[in-house]
């Protein structure tokens, strides 16, 4: 299904040739975000989305090697001067989860550090590399949910 969907990106992409020939743009610039993650391009590391705007441009006529590494977007959701993408974070925990109080510090494999500031959130598990989803809320709050559990807490990135 994904190389399905990426070879309908590229031969979109070789269709538009004269556009792109002309001027290339990466497949990040093309899409909205939305777009971006419907065709699954979100779970590419950046060396695979480098290969595949190299690909693309070398199709279209612009030599490959004048393109630049693909480099991930820097990432402020959840810092109160956010910038970048919106909507939820999916990412997970490395390693045991044990739950959450207030004033416990998430990190997940991202790289984000997350703290629980909800004095009345609390959670009792014991998981190995659980799957969590942090959702933006009113106000500019933060939410963490483990996949599989009901209860979420609201916390705040911290790294």
């Amino acid at each position: 299904m994904r190389r399905m969907l990426l070879v309908s990106l590229v031969l979109s992409a070789v269709m538009a040739g004269s556009a792109l020939a002309q001027s290339f743009s990466s497949v990040e610039e093309r899409m909205t975000e939305a777009e971006f993650k419907a065709a699954g391009l979100d779970k590419l590391t950046p060396e695979e989305l480098a290969r595949l705007n190299a690909f693309i441009a070398a199709e279209t006529g612009k030599v490959a090697s004048t393109l630049p590494a693909a480099t991930p977007a820097v990432d402020n959701r959840g810092f109160h001067t956010q910038t970048g993408p919106d909507g939820a974070i999916f990412s997970s925990i490395s390693g045991e989860f044990r739950g959450w109080d207030k004033g416990t510090r998430v990190k997940l494999d991202n790289g984000q550090v997350w703290e629980v500031t909800d004095s009345t959130a609390r959670l009792r598990v014991r998981l190995t590399d659980p799957k969590v989803t942090i959702e933006p809320g009113a106000f500019g709050a933060w939410f963490l949910k483990v996949e599989g559990y009901n209860s979420r807490a609201g916390v705040k990135r911290i790294k």
